[in-house]
């Protein structure tokens, strides 16, 4: 899970929002929801990691952490 993350903010241009993964995707949504939301399903298939949201302004809004879809434990810690 280390270094796993998304980065949602908005488009070049301002049209739309996008899903950034640094190691090399980029995904295009209308709306801010969408783009949040791609996010979160991306990480938890992923095994997990940091969403990132940056407002029209580049500024960071707000920042999570996905916990992963399956924990193949079944045990605590």
């Amino acid at each position: 899970m280390a270094g796993n993350k998304r980065i949602v903010g908005p488009k070049p241009g301002g049209k739309g929002w996008q899903n950034v993964n640094p190691k090399g995707s980029t995904t295009s949504h209308r709306t801010q929801e969408n783009a949040i939301k791609q996010a979160g399903k991306d990480l938890r298939s992923s095994g997990g990691g940091e969403r990132i949201v940056q407002g029209r302004d580049g500024q960071i809004r707000a920042k999570d952490t996905i916990a992963p879809a399956k924990d193949p434990r079944k045990t605590r810690g």
